[in-house]
């Protein structure tokens, strides 16, 4: 059997430009050319390439975590698992859902079917994932375990078959039949039946079944902004906002490059009827706007399942994913998860409602030490007197006259390499191009901007540094700005500026974190 990777890449699936980066990339798995680079308090493969993690589910008291993991870049692969307790260290239990023949596995979700829906037991895991039937039709086919999550089985045959694939004779209709993926599975309480949507060229599908293996096609979820791109990973839950209102949520990772909007997770609040889902506005949100927070899931909290839901995303971007990382070289793995996000429901003054996201507070028990150095007020550049590869740095900017201001990370002692996060006009920003190294060029994808108010006078900023990557939670977390960093050896200092006037920096506290987590 052969698979037809034309539809995206072998392992996971890309979105545009995905066909020119190469299959046969073996990452060295004993190499270490270099001092390790491996992250500190964010997960990645014990070797080979990491992208799409899977949806957890909360079994023998810890989250269950599926990713799709391969020995080589891009390479064909399957589901390898991982245990947490607390969103931040995790434990590694190999592969889970093991390739055969080519026949990889692709991303789909997994869910505890506590009343026995699907025969195989009360509180059987059972997982629905994407594989290419015959080698080119993407369809959807079922996995269950009976152990929590350790292992599973699979039926022969798929649950959910990709009719459109079948019947395909025009390019319009071929292209969209060949994206048949990523499928998400909620249980509508209201209804007592299963809802999975799944995620198409131009539009997500949503099926709904009793027993997860038969499955009948609903209705289509058509967004009027085509630039968008296509559907990949799809999400659906519903939660309870802030002032007790339920809302059903709607979100997938999409490519909004070529109309200057982001590539990572977008999102739509609205409700679900039974058989199609009504967005309140069909203009999306965003929940990062860094060029690296794809694939992107979220889970019910164990402690808060109504009310709080977690959040993490590969930490990389299908313009440049296939190309060598660092951690090629120096540990020989290629990929990382994001910070685990906890994330809330709020209205907001205009009416809507809006995903706030704050990283999960179990992750500040891992810092190794705290410093908090005195308040200054900066007109030009002041390097502070701290340096450090993995931390935390927490403080706030205000200010009257200056047009620019922020903080760089990652400063080498001449200052000729850097990363900037800073707020300028009605954006804050992101610059990594001072940050790129030979070999791992990034351009033009280096400034990453968020929109904020243009008359704000006052940020609060929570920086996370790792080795490799910045992530940045920005005021009450309306905004975070997620970006992979190829920081050098001596890319150590930090460094503040302030253009056109003045500003005041306040509360500043650096958390270290110094032993891998």
């Amino acid at each position: 059997m052969t698979y037809d990777i034309s539809r995206r890449t072998a392992l996971q699936g890309a979105g545009v430009g995905a066909l020119a980066l190469f299959m046969s990339n073996a990452i060295p798995v004993a190499a270490h050319a270099q001092a390790s680079l491996r992250a500190i308090y964010h997960m990645t493969p014990p070797s080979g390439w990491l992208c799409d993690p899977q949806r957890p589910v909360h079994t023998n008291g810890a989250y269950q975590l599926y990713y799709l993991h391969s020995g080589q870049n891009n390479g064909p692969g399957g589901w390898d698992h991982a245990t947490t307790g607390d969103g931040v260290s995790y434990t590694h239990h190999g592969v889970v859902m093991p390739m055969q023949p080519d026949f990889p596995v692709w991303s789909g979700s997994a869910v505890v079917d506590t009343a026995n829906t699907a025969g195989f037991g009360a509180g059987a895991v059972i997982a629905l994932a994407t594989q290419p039937t015959d080698g080119k039709f993407q369809e959807q086919y079922l996995y269950w375990s009976t152990d929590g999550g350790y292992s599973f089985t699979a039926l022969p045959d798929p649950v959910i078959v990709n009719t459109d694939g079948r019947t395909a004779t025009t390019p319009a209709e071929v292209e969209n039949a060949e994206w048949f993926r990523d499928p998400k599975i909620h249980w509508d309480a209201t209804r007592n039946e299963w809802v999975c949507v799944i995620g198409r060229a131009r539009y997500a599908a949503f099926y709904t079944s009793p027993n997860l293996r038969d499955w009948q096609w609903k209705s289509n979820f058509d967004y009027p902004n085509h630039a968008l791109g296509g559907i990949e990973c799809p999400d659906l839950f519903e939660m309870t906002a802030g002032d007790g209102t339920r809302h059903w949520v709607f979100g997938a990772s999409m490519d909004a490059y070529s109309i200057g909007l982001p590539m990572t997770f977008a999102y739509w609040t609205g409700s679900w009827n039974g058989t199609a889902f009504i967005a309140d506005n069909l203009t999306p949100q965003w929940l990062d706007w860094g060029w690296d927070w794809y694939a992107a899931v979220t889970w019910p909290a164990v402690e808060a399942p109504e009310t709080k839901r977690l959040a993490t995303a590969w930490m990389n971007n299908w313009k440049y994913a296939a190309r060598n990382v660092p951690t090629d070289a120096s540990d020989g793995y290629n990929g990382q998860n994001s910070i685990t996000r906890e994330l809330r429901l709020e209205r907001q003054s205009g009416g809507w409602y809006t995903l706030l996201s704050t990283p999960v507070p179990a992750l500040s028990n891992y810092a190794t030490s705290s410093t908090t150095l005195p308040d200054r007020t900066v007109n030009g550049s002041f390097v502070l007197p701290w340096s450090g590869r993995a931390y935390e740095l927490e403080l706030d900017i205000s200010w009257d006259t200056a047009a620019n201001v922020g903080v760089s990370v990652g400063r080498s002692s001449d200052g000729s390499r850097h990363t900037n996060i800073g707020k300028y006009g009605d954006e804050l920003y992101v610059d990594r191009a001072s940050s790129e190294q030979s070999g791992y060029a990034l351009a033009p994808y280096t400034r990453a901007a968020a929109p904020i108010d243009a008359n704000a006078r006052s940020v609060h900023l929570r920086i996370f540094v790792d080795t490799q990557s910045v992530e940045v939670f920005v005021n009450s977390g309306h905004t975070v700005v997620s970006q992979q960093v190829h920081f050098a050896a001596g890319d150590t200092g930090i460094s503040l500026y302030a253009d056109g006037g003045p500003a005041n920096f306040t509360g500043i506290t650096i958390r270290e974190f110094g032993n891998p987590i």
